[in-house]
C-alpha cells in the first residue's frame, strides 16, 4: 500500500525551462556589463540558442567564443556562480499546487532532488513548497557520489520517514537516472513526462524505466486512486 509520494524537483513540479531562462537573463546582463560586449539580449539569445541545441555544460564558453567576448577560467567559473546562485523567476503552476494540496490529505509527502545545493534551496523557497513536505533530500548535502542513480538519497528517504520501500511512489521526468535506484530498492516509479521537459534522452538501462507514466500532474491522484 502507497503511503508516502516523493517528488523530483526540476522538471517534475515545474518547467525547469524557467528557472534555465532566468539564470541566462542574469549572465547576459553581467556579460553585457563588461567592455565592448554586445547589449544583453543579444547575449541571452546566443546563451539560449547554444543551451536549446543540446550544448548544457559548455554553453557560456560558447556563446562567449560566437561573440567574441574574451573570457578564462576564471570570468566562465564567475558565471556559473552567478547561474547557480541567482534568485531564478519560477512560479509554481496551478495544477501543481492543487495536486500537491490534494495528495497532502490522503499522503505524506517528500521532496528527493540532485542538484547544486543553493540553487536548489532557492528553487524551493521561490516556488514556496516547503511546507508541503515532511521531509527534504538535498541529494547533495550527503555528498556529489550520491546524487541519482546512487541509492543513497533514498535509502536516507525512507530512513527519515519510516518508511518500507513498497509504501513509496517516487514521481519524477529523467529515465536516464531517476528510476534506477527506486525501481532496484522496490518502490513504484511514475514518470510525469511534461511538454516542455529538457531531458528528452531514453536508456537502455536495466531498470532505468519507470513502472507508469503520465503526461500532466493531474493524472497522478487518480492513478494512486486507483494503485
Amino acid at each position: 500500500m502507497i503511503t508516502t509520494v516523493a517528488f523530483d524537483l526540476d522538471d517534475t513540479l515545474y518547467d525547469e525551462v524557467d528557472y534555465c531562462k532566468s539564470g541566462f537573463t542574469v549572465v547576459a546582463r553581467f556579460l553585457a556589463g563588461l567592455t565592448q560586449s554586445p547589449d544583453a539580449d543579444r547575449i541571452f539569445d546566443c546563451l539560449w540558442k547554444h543551451f536549446s541545441a543540446g550544448n548544457h555544460t559548455k554553453t557560456f564558453n560558447a556563446a562567449c567564443d560566437e561573440l567574441s567576448i574574451s573570457y578564462d577560467n576564471v570570468l566562465i567559473q564567475k558565471l556559473v556562480q552567478l547561474y547557480r546562485n541567482h534568485i531564478p523567476k519560477i512560479t509554481l503552476p496551478d495544477d501543481t499546487a492543487d495536486v500537491l494540496h490534494q495528495l497532502s490529505a490522503q499522503f505524506t509527502l517528500a521532496l528527493l532532488t540532485d542538484g547544486f545545493l543553493p540553487a536548489q534551496q532557492l528553487k524551493v523557497q521561490v516556488l514556496g513548497i516547503e511546507n508541503h513536505f515532511n521531509c527534504i533530500i538535498y541529494t547533495e548535502q550527503l555528498g556529489r557520489d550520491c546524487w541519482k542513480p546512487s541509492p543513497a538519497g533514498f535509502e536516507k528517504l525512507m530512513q527519515d520517514l519510516n518508511q518500507k520501500p513498497q509504501n513509496l511512489a517516487y514521481v519524477a521526468d529523467n529515465e536516464q537516472k531517476d528510476f534506477i535506484a527506486p525501481n532496484k530498492l522496490g518502490m513504484l516509479t511514475i514518470q510525469l513526462i511534461r511538454p516542455n521537459r529538457i531531458h528528452l534522452e531514453s536508456s537502455d538501462e536495466p531498470d532505468a524505466k519507470a513502472i507508469y507514466k503520465i503526461h500532466k500532474i493531474t493524472e497522478l491522484p487518480p492513478l494512486l486512486e486507483k494503485l
